[in-house]
């Protein structure tokens, strides 16, 4: 389908300046970022100095591999403000992941803060197709949750017209999208889905709808994802990528015209890849787990932050920056089942190329004695209710175990029967192993 190109003036310089005047830039900002998180926070005071290594160390990119990692346990350790590089008066806003494992981890902006995330999610609507003038319909989750106030501020930092829907309410999501007939949409892609099927659900033909192009993050999602996403409802899926810990979403996002994986911004952001068992750095092409440290975060900085987030660096295309693989999984979530690693995206893919199922699964993981068992949930369809589901389930149940390698039981159920979500993440996994 027709996409928007880039027209001269529509790039900020850094966008296509050279690797050189870009990485003189990162080793500036990179510099006065551990200086300031060494001198304003009394965590990295203590884990540079018990690595034995100083800000004045770091005289090339490279040197920032000498330094320690920071990980989400550090910033929970820190509840609420510990990690903070400025007074508290100077932050403006602060958000918080939900905290389902523990306390929240909280983060701190500064003005400056505000007003570069604004500007990076601007540039990131840019790269999408997005311009001045257009409606944009937000309908990630307002809040604590970085999704719906970081998309909201850029859309507006570009000039656009924002719709500030938030999650939920999936009925009129649809009614706001036919009656205000925007040109962009914002949103987790498992909750597109639930729009679409909600469209359909009331004889609409989704392929109808205003909106030119989704702009998708906040979860791990395929390619096969993208493309029941692109077919169904007639737009372009472009992946954006971010996490509160590090900014909010707009870290990295894939430029319209290539749709060849997020550019990360490294103005701001400066990545690596390490391998999640050693710590060591990895070169670029290299699968391993995604480290970021911020450039030009004022109220929390953070140095070499493990996302956990698994993926690759790629070389620059539609821009000078480079690009990140899709995220395959998080080293966190993967699921060991009797030996063998599966990643909830794995399956997700293989049940979205089976034409009578919906993109609508779970994963059920359970034990038996000593040895784990996976149930995977999926539906019908609607037009395809009265399809065999104990063939279909044979089938499912085949080729994961011949393409994963992993033993499972399939369960097909009629259509409409998985649990969906109405705000944020799809629950893919119900873990009731014991702890």
């Amino acid at each position: 389908m027709p996409v928007k190109q880039p027209k001269p003036g529509d790039l900020e310089p850094i966008e296509t300046a050279s690797r050189d005047e870009l990485q003189a830039l990162q080793l500036q900002r990179l510099q006065w970022t551990v200086r300031h998180a060494y001198e304003n926070v009394a965590h990295y005071r203590r884990a540079f100095d018990a690595q034995g290594v100083h800000p004045s160390d770091l005289k090339s990119l490279a040197d920032i591999a000498k330094f320690p990692f920071t990980a989400k346990k550090d910033l929970r350790d820190h509840y609420p403000f510990g990690m903070f590089a400025v007074p508290r008066e100077k932050v403006v806003r602060v958000h918080a992941s939900s905290g389902t494992t523990g306390k929240p981890t909280v983060v701190g902006y500064t003005q400056r803060d505000i007003d570069n995330w604004s500007d990076l999610v601007a540039r990131s609507i840019r790269a999408s197709g997005g311009r001045a003038g257009d409606i944009v319909h937000v309908a990630y989750g307002y809040g604590l949750f970085t999704g719906g106030l970081g998309a909201h501020y850029g859309a507006e930092r570009l000039g656009c017209t924002v719709v500030p829907m938030s999650g939920g309410q999936t009925e009129k999501q649809v009614q706001l999208i036919r009656d205000f007939e925007p040109d962009i949409i914002m949103v987790t892609p498992s909750y597109m889905q639930v729009i679409i099927e909600e469209f359909e659900r009331q004889g609409i033909d989704p392929r109808s709808m205003s909106v030119k192009v989704g702009i998708f993050g906040a979860e791990p999602w395929t390619e096969a994802m993208r493309h029941d996403i692109e077919v169904r409802a007639a737009i372009d899926a472009v992946d954006i990528y971010g996490l509160s810990e590090v900014m909010g979403p707009g870290v990295a996002n894939e430029c319209i015209e290539a749709k060849d994986g997020p550019v990360v911004w490294e103005d701001h952001f400066y990545p690596e890849i390490i391998d999640p068992e050693t710590g060591a750095v990895l070169p670029d092409g290299e699968e391993g787990e995604l480290v970021f440290t911020t450039l030009t975060k004022e109220a929390l900085p953070v140095i070499r932050y493990r996302t956990r987030d698994l993926t690759r660096l790629l070389p620059p295309t539609a821009r000078s920056m480079r690009r990140m693989g899709k995220i395959v999984g998080r080293s966190d979530d993967m699921l060991i089942i009797r030996g063998v690693n599966v990643f909830p995206t794995q399956i997700e893919e293989l049940v979205l190329q089976h034409g009578a199922l919906s993109g609508q699964y779970q994963l059920v993981v359970t034990r038996d004695g000593h040895l784990d068992e996976m149930q995977v949930l999926c539906e019908l369809l609607p037009q395809q209710a009265s399809a065999d589901r104990a063939q279909i389930a044979h089938g499912l149940q085949a080729r994961i175990k011949t393409l994963i390698g992993v033993s499972t039981t399939v369960s097909v159920g009629a259509p409409d029967s998985i649990e969906r979500t109405l705000v944020g993440k799809a629950r893919r996994v119900i873990d009731k192993r014991p702890k």
